[in-house]
């Protein structure tokens, strides 16, 4: 008797697949940067915000555009129907572990808040920016 599991499985098309990597980018980066908000304004320091996201525009500019680029191509060369983890490769998605721990071992630090607040707008607005490409390819697809 054997049981086969992939009935189970959530697979989706590829619209979906970049709609949820889109959704993702969007829902995480505005996630950070309402914690970073929060921690750089309870300590009425908000004039470091437009730094932090300048700083984020780099981030996105040179580093996330690139990746979310790779990865918009990467879901565009799925079947559909794979499974809906797949929106992200196996090492993206153990690079998205090492940063949720990072960020809890931040948080867990001596690190001042509002530095921390800083970090997480520059990270969350990168990843906020970025997520057009995401949004781009949901759309013409």
């Amino acid at each position: 008797m054997s049981f086969d599991l992939s009935q189970y499985k959530p697979g989706v098309q590829r619209k979906t697949h970049l709609l949820l990597a889109a959704s993702l980018w969007t829902v995480i980066g505005c996630f950070l940067m309402g914690r970073g908000f929060n921690w750089v304004y309870s300590a009425d320091l908000a004039f470091l915000v437009l730094p932090a996201i300048l700083l984020g525009f780099l981030k996105s500019h040179f580093i996330l555009d690139r990746t979310a680029v790779k990865s918009i191509h990467r879901i565009l060369l799925l079947k559909d129907g794979t499974c809906m983890g797949a929106v992200y490769s196996k090492k993206t998605w153990l690079l998205v572990l090492a940063m949720m721990a990072t960020g809890y071992y931040l948080r867990q630090s001596s690190v001042p808040k509002p530095l921390l607040g800083v970090l997480y707008i520059t990270v969350g607005w990168a990843l906020f920016w970025s997520s057009r490409n995401g949004w781009k390819a949901w759309r013409n697809k």
